[in-house]
């Protein structure tokens, strides 16, 4: 079992504190930590190993949630674009990264893939994080 399979139970369950909302293909997620302000991951519901496992309409789906979501964060944040990743090579579990960039990054990390950055010094999921979930998610269902 993947971390991703843990966060969808515990998504399911109610217990995991950091999930914006339940989307049609499985859950809308902060990420932890917020490597950017505003970083999230949507996460399928049932789990499969990639995206190359969903087909048809379920693919459609979680690629349509993907972009709802990318547009939530950008309306929220206010971020310059969204960069999204669908990596799978740490977790191997489908899970898309949805990464907000801002002008306010420094500007030798503006350019550069967030997993470059020192995600030590990342903010952790606070209540002002919460918050701006909660804002995220009024953004989706207002869609």
């Amino acid at each position: 079992m993947t971390a991703i399979h843990a966060h969808v139970e515990a998504a399911r369950n109610g217990a995991l504190t950091r999930a914006i909302a339940r989307m049609a293909s499985g859950w809308a997620v902060l990420g932890d930590p917020q490597i950017t302000r505003g970083y999230c991951l949507l996460l399928p519901d049932p789990v499969v190993p990639d995206l190359n496992s969903l087909t048809g309409a379920a693919r459609d789906q979680f690629l349509r949630d993907m972009a709802a979501l990318g547009d939530a964060v950008l309306a929220v944040t206010g971020a310059e674009r969204i960069n999204y990743e669908i990596l799978g090579n740490v977790e191997p579990a489908l899970h898309a990264h949805v990464i907000p960039r801002h002008a306010s990054e420094r500007p030798e990390l503006r350019r550069t893939a967030v997993w470059l950055h020192d995600w030590s010094a990342a903010a952790p999921i606070d209540q002002a994080a919460l918050a701006l979930g909660r804002s995220i998610a009024v953004r989706l269902h207002a869609a």
